[in-house]
C-alpha cells in the first residue's frame, strides 16, 4: 500500500473509528464503570436503529428520531437495571457470570423480536447525504460518515462533561471505585448505578441513528459489533470516555488498513487481536482506573 492509499485507509478508518465511539460509549458506562456485562449492548443499537427506521418511514430524519427515542430507551435500561439488579447483584456470589448469560439470552431476544417484526432483510432511510462528498486537500470525504463522527464527539464530550461536572455523574465515578464511601456521604449506591446504566443505554437511540444513516441495518448485524465495542472499552481503559473515543478511531484506522493491505477476510479478526494484546499487556487499557 503505498503512502497516499495509506493516508486516505487512516482517514476513511479514522471517521469510522469515531462512529464505533459513538456504538461503544454507552457499554464504556455501564460495563466499564459498573461491571455489568452487557454483551446486549450491540442489540441494543441494532434496536435503537430500527426504531430510527420506523419514525423515517414517517419522515423523520435519522439524527431527529435518534434524539426523540432516548427517553424511550433511558426508560427501557432503568427498568432493565432494576430487574438485573434484583436478580443478580443483590445476590451477591458470580452476578457477571450469570450476568452474561443473562445478557446474552436478552440479545438473543431483541434479535429474534426484530427477525420477527420486520423480517431478516436489510432495512434503510434514505437521508440525502449517500453519494455527496466533501473534498478537502484532494481528500474525498463522504458527509455521512463527517456528520456520524461530529455528532459521535459531541455527544462523547457531552457525557464526559456531565460524568465531572455534575453531582450525579461525580456520584458515578464514586460508585465505581467505593460504593461504601458514597454510603457514607449519604449516596445511595443502587440508584446511581440505576441513572448510569440508563444513560448508557440511552446512548443506543443515537447510536442507531448514526448506524441508519451509514447505511442499511439487519437483525443479526449486533453480532458484528461485540467484539469491537469490548475491544474498545478494554482498550480505553474501563470507565474513559476520552479513552473511548481515541480506543475507537486507533480500531478504525486499524480495520481499515488491514482492510486495504490484506483484505476483507482479516478485517473482522482486527478487534480480538487488539483485545488480546492488550489484555496480555496492558490489562488496564490506554487510561485505565
Amino acid at each position: 500500500m503505498d503512502l497516499s492509499l495509506l493516508r486516505d485507509a487512516a482517514l476513511a478508518g479514522a471517521l469510522l473509528g469515531c462512529f464505533y465511539a459513538a456504538v461503544a460509549i454507552g457499554l464504556t458506562l455501564s460495563f466499564g464503570l459498573l461491571d455489568v456485562p452487557v454483551v446486549a449492548h450491540p442489540a441494543f443499537v441494532i434496536a435503537g436503529g430500527y426504531g430510527v427506521v420506523l419514525l423515517g418511514h414517517a419522515g423523520v430524519p435519522p439524527l431527529v428520531a435518534g434524539l426523540l427515542l432516548v427517553p424511550v430507551f433511558f426508560g427501557f435500561g432503568w427498568l432493565l437495571y432494576s430487574f438485573y439488579d434484583r436478580a443478580f447483584e443483590r445476590r451477591g456470589e458470580d452476578a457477571s457470570t450469570r450476568g452474561i448469560a443473562f445478557f446474552f439470552g436478552i440479545a438473543f431476544i431483541v434479535e429474534v423480536t426484530l427477525a420477527m417484526t420486520f423480517g431478516v432483510d436489510a432495512q434503510m432511510v434514505e437521508t440525502g447525504l449517500r453519494g455527496k462528498s466533501l473534498e478537502v486537500a484532494g481528500l474525498r470525504l463522504p458527509l455521512r460518515m463527517l456528520v456520524a463522527a461530529g455528532v459521535s464527539l459531541l455527544m462523547a464530550a457531552a457525557l464526559g462533561l456531565y460524568l465531572k461536572r455534575s453531582f450525579a455523574g461525580q456520584a458515578m465515578a464514586g460508585v465505581a471505585q467505593d460504593p461504601m464511601a458514597l454510603q457514607l456521604v449519604g449516596g445511595n449506591p443502587a440508584a446511581v448505578r440505576r441513572l448510569a446504566f440508563a444513560i448508557g443505554t440511552a446512548t443506543v437511540a443515537i447510536a442507531g441513528g448514526l448506524m441508519v444513516m451509514i447505511g442499511p441495518i439487519e437483525p443479526a448485524l449486533g453480532r458484528q459489533y461485540i467484539g469491537k465495542v469490548f475491544a474498545i472499552c478494554v482498550l480505553a481503559g474501563l470507565g474513559s470516555i476520552r479513552g473511548t473515543i481515541v480506543a475507537a478511531i486507533l480500531l478504525g484506522v486499524a480495520e481499515n488498513i488491514v482492510l486495504g493491505t490484506w483484505g476483507s477476510s482479516w478485517a473482522p479478526a482486527v478487534a480480538f487481536a487488539i483485545l488480546l494484546l492488550v489484555l496480555a499487556v496492558k490489562p488496564t487499557g490506554l487510561y485505565g482506573r
